[in-house]
């Protein structure tokens, strides 16, 4: 084990937090990552130092950080996921006559980095390089309905990391936690006129091979309009997140 560089020792206790779905107490890591008890106390010590690991003191448990979200979303944000995304929103908005996007988590805000505008529909606040509120949109209560629960108690710790646009939305980790429970049993995000008055939006996760959420795919439409059905036009963003997912090799529940 002396022979083996830290940095790789790192990686390995990083990917095994990556697959599991909720933080783990120090002794399984060792085990997991065949490192000696001092060493990955250490490791683990200089990771929450640099913000990969959180450790959660009053259940001994270990988990990811934001650092590592922000490491996870920046490889979502390059190239590759644009490239791979791009065609099926153009077909989502073919299909649906909004507008659609896809964004990724970047600590507390969602930052847009695809948009599919439909013919005759007005510019949205949501354009490429725009970052908003993560718990008020609908793309960020997707992703964040598919993190762990301490993951979302780290990000939102406390009152200030509550940011309101319009007067509306969730201001407590309590009210965050309700949301996201709805979302998870309603299988979608939704909001109406958080963003911005007049508009509602839907939206779906997409997840990466450990089921982990690096993405999100959603639709945004006139809530005044009485022709929408909101529960059609979110089984075809699930579809397009779904098809996503695929596309970039993850995980299909």
């Amino acid at each position: 084990m002396s022979q083996v560089p830290a940095a790789t020792r790192a990686m390995r206790v990083l990917r095994f937090l990556a697959g599991q779905p909720d933080p783990v107490p120090l002794d399984r890591i060792m085990r997991a990552c065949e490192l000696p008890r001092s060493t990955t106390y250490h490791l683990l010590n200089a990771m929450i130092e640099e913000g990969f690991v959180v450790h959660l003191a009053d259940e001994h448990r270990y988990g990811l950080g934001l650092a590592a979200f922000e490491l996870g979303s920046g490889y979502a944000r390059q190239e590759p996921l644009q490239r791979l995304a791009r065609r099926p929103l153009a077909a989502l908005v073919d299909h649906v006559g909004h507008s659609a996007h896809l964004a990724v988590l970047h600590g507390r805000e969602v930052l847009y980095v695809v948009e599919e505008r439909a013919p005759g529909r007005p510019p949205l606040v949501t354009d490429v390089g725009v970052r908003l509120p993560a718990q008020l949109t609908a793309s960020g209560r997707a992703i964040l309905a598919q993190l762990p629960a301490p993951q979302v108690r780290a990000l939102y710790s406390q009152p200030s990391d509550f940011v309101d646009r319009h007067g509306h939305g969730p201001s407590t980790l309590s009210a965050l936690r309700r949301l996201l429970t709805d979302t998870r049993q309603r299988g979608y995000a939704v909001e109406d006129g958080e963003v911005t008055p007049g508009l509602a939006s839907v939206a779906v996760a997409v997840a990466d091979h450990n089921q982990h959420p690096v993405a999100a795919v959603a639709v945004t439409y006139p809530d005044a309009d009485g022709g929408t059905d909101a529960v059609a036009l979110a089984a075809e963003v699930t579809a397009t997140a779904t098809s996503i997912t695929r596309r970039i090799g993850g995980w299909i529940g």
